[in-house]
């Protein structure tokens, strides 16, 4: 017999009056908070002043929740919000977008990156570890709310999400990608401890790249679609938002690997690999 999961968990952790705490809201904190302290410890590590760290978390929340919240209105409904420009502003309707937050926290650490003049890509190198545990909350709290889950199946994990007034078990995929975010965010740190911090520049940057919106083009194919204009398209939105970001991937991890630069002992600073005539770099 077929196990049947059923989940119907309220959204909501408790309410008072009008104020609602939800666990989406929770886990979206909860990324902010490991991530600062996980970067406290990279900026100790290398030495690099602690002072920069505020400024950085204060672009970083900036950035993912504008570029979210404006990829999702841009990229999924553009018509709608361009009709209706003020609800752009009502975040508590829900509507936030991975591929957005991923373009906002880009241009709010290139912003950052000339602020302190340290080099981009250290500094990204550095943030996408911290990002894929982020990822992996975010899905959690996606989880939470019932939502961006997939197709029917007859796997004996699927879930039957009756809150959204199914009855059918479906591919719990925020489950499938908060493990696979995981995965990245193990795999990263491991390359950053093992090289105690002296990775070649943008190396972890391609990597994450490329492992995780490969990961997302292809659970795309078993996600129900978002929006209704999907239902029609070979691939849906987020598959071909996914696909620039692989391949920006693997071009900068080949350019890296021929001109590896990395970071000196003083972060803001970088170095050419000593001894190193152009041939392919070995190390991660």
């Amino acid at each position: 017999m077929l196990l049947q999961i059923i989940w119907d968990p309220s959204p909501e952790i408790f309410r008072i009056g009008a104020i609602a705490v939800r666990w989406y809201g929770l886990f979206f904190a909860l990324s902010f908070v490991l991530g600062y302290y996980l970067f406290l410890k990279f900026f100790k590590k290398e030495q690099v002043p602690v002072e920069e760290l505020d400024l950085l978390t204060m672009y970083m929340v900036v950035g993912t929740i504008v570029g979210a919240r404006l990829g999702h209105c841009f990229f999924y409904e553009p018509q709608y919000f361009l009709s209706h420009p003020v609800e752009i502003l009502y975040i508590w309707q829900g509507g936030l977008a991975s591929h957005g937050a991923a373009i906002g926290i880009l241009l709010a650490l290139w912003y950052f990156s000339k602020k302190v003049q340290r080099p981009f890509l250290w500094v990204v190198d550095r943030i996408v570890i911290v990002v894929a545990l982020a990822g992996a909350c975010i899905r959690l709290g996606n989880l939470m709310n019932s939502e961006i889950y997939g197709n029917p199946t007859s796997l004996p994990w699927g879930m039957i999400f009756s809150l959204r007034g199914e009855t059918l078990p479906k591919h719990p995929t925020q489950i499938y990608e908060a493990l696979w975010c995981l995965v990245i965010f193990t795999l990263l740190y491991l390359i950053y401890q093992r090289k105690g911090g002296k990775t070649v520049n943008g190396r972890l940057f391609s990597l994450f790249l490329i492992l995780l919106f490969t990961f997302r083009f292809f659970v795309e194919f078993i996600k129900e679609p978002q929006e209704a204009f999907e239902a029609t398209m070979a691939l849906n939105m987020g598959q071909i938002l996914s696909i620039p970001f692989v391949l920006a991937g693997i071009f900068l991890l080949t350019y890296v690997a021929y001109h590896p630069v990395i970071a000196s002992e003083i972060p803001g600073r970088a170095t050419k690999k000593p001894g190193n005539t152009g041939r392919k770099a070995r190390s991660l």
